[in-house]
């Protein structure tokens, strides 16, 4: 039998108590859930704030709570409060990104539990580094992309500074706690001590700039929106339009821009002084694009990525989020998932992780579920009686489930 039809998920076993909003927190948590960890999600009375934040919120959370289990508890009340505190002495992990300082002034701090659970993981997720002057702020994506200089590298060079087109920032620190978290749970195994894990929002933007912030520290030259295009090499992520549509180039290396040249039939642009060199072509950028381009844009899209990549050039197809789903590249992507109907929460179609572990049966995925879904199951898990049970619901320190919509299919 081979290694992949016996490995377990290679967290089974472990659990995670989530106390989470939007992205960051919950699609921590998922990563591990993904991964084999049961997940109890701890929601307020209301809900996860994604729940209440029309159709984008709603997308958030589907995607990332899958697999988990809703518990919806009062943490404002002394008896909400030890329910939390039992649930979280069971656990290997604990991730939370509630706004800076509440889980502290709830005694669930990770100076509070170390010394009870000493082999805990606990993982804080904020806007900004702890002990900075801006610790304290509220820090969504956007004020990621803004502070770290991702926003003001983005955009067109005459134009104001854009965000990236997707929440990047909390999608990368997602990967990035994840990733401190399995150290942490490694480490654990070879001491037996857990870990207090830190990660800001801010961080993270500065990391995915490194290269950008690397030329900054040492040649001091701000660098520059230049919309399509990498400021420092050329041909390098640029646009050109081909007969039926957009094509993106990178052929910097001088061998591939001769290469390129010779491909589209102009080798006389290889040794055309205004582009002879990287640099060269850097400086002469315009005039590049509409020498390289009139060739192009004779080409169908089709037949100039089959021309360029036989010729080992770097070209994409720049899609729309329909044409991306039609590619038979996305179709036979192994990131799509089907998460299944969860008690009251529809099934809908999803993403899992973004590899392949190819010895261990992908994880069967459960639909995000719904507030308050399994209430009673975490709580009979945790050794609260039928009678425990029912006197927390009558006072109102917990709830049981509230029904998700069902989600429209898009096409596929």
């Amino acid at each position: 039998m081979s290694p992949r039809n016996i490995s377990p998920p290679p967290l089974q076993g472990i659990r995670v108590v989530e106390l989470g909003n939007y992205i960051a927190g919950p699609g921590t948590a998922m990563a591990l859930a993904d991964l084999g960890a049961e997940v109890v999600k701890i929601e307020s009375m209301e809900g996860d704030a994604a729940r209440s934040t029309g159709p984008f919120g709603l997308a958030m959370l589907r995607a990332y709570n899958r697999g988990k289990k809703s518990i919806a508890l009062d943490l404002r009340q002394p008896r909400g409060l030890e329910v939390a505190r039992r649930l979280v002495a069971r656990a290997d992990v604990l991730v939370q990104n509630l706004r800076p300082g509440a889980l502290d002034a709830l005694g669930l701090g990770a100076d509070a539990l170390r010394e009870q659970h000493p082999g805990l993981v606990h993982v804080s997720i904020a806007g900004f580094p702890a002990g900075s002057p801006s610790q304290h702020r509220p820090g969504y994506d956007i004020a990621a992309q803004a502070e770290s200089g991702l926003m003001w590298v983005t955009g067109e060079p005459q134009g104001l500074p854009q965000k990236v087109g997707a929440t990047i920032v909390d999608a990368a620190t997602v990967q990035v706690a994840a990733q401190a978290v399995l150290a942490a749970l490694f480490r654990r195994v070879r001491t037996g001590v857990g870990e207090t894990i830190r990660v800001s929002l801010l961080d993270v933007a500065l990391n995915l700039q490194l290269a950008n912030w690397n030329d900054y520290l040492v040649r001091g030259v701000e660098p520059a929106r230049t919309g399509d295009g990498q400021p420092l090499a050329a041909p390098a992520a640029d646009l050109f339009r081909t007969r039926d549509g957009l094509v993106v180039v990178s052929a910097y290396v001088q061998a591939h821009w001769v290469r390129l040249c010779e491909s589209l039939g102009c080798p006389e642009l290889a040794d055309d002084a205004r582009f002879a060199t990287n640099e060269r072509r850097v400086a002469n950028r315009p005039g590049m694009k509409a020498a390289i381009g009139a060739h192009i844009e004779r080409l169908g899209t089709r037949e100039c990525v089959d021309l360029l990549t036989r010729n080992g050039i770097v070209v994409a197809v720049v899609r729309s989020y329909a044409d991306a789903a039609a590619s038979e590249d996305f179709r036979a992507s192994s990131m799509l998932v089907e998460a299944a109907p969860n008690e009251g929460s529809p099934g809908y179609a999803s993403f899992g992780l973004p590899y392949q572990m190819v010895d261990t049966p992908r994880t069967a995925t459960l639909a995000a579920p719904a507030l308050g879904t399994h209430t009673e199951e975490v709580l009979r898990d945790a050794q609260f009686t039928s009678e425990d049970i029912a006197a927390l619901r009558a006072a109102g320190v917990v709830k049981t489930a509230v029904p998700m919509e069902a989600a429209p299919r898009g096409k596929r």
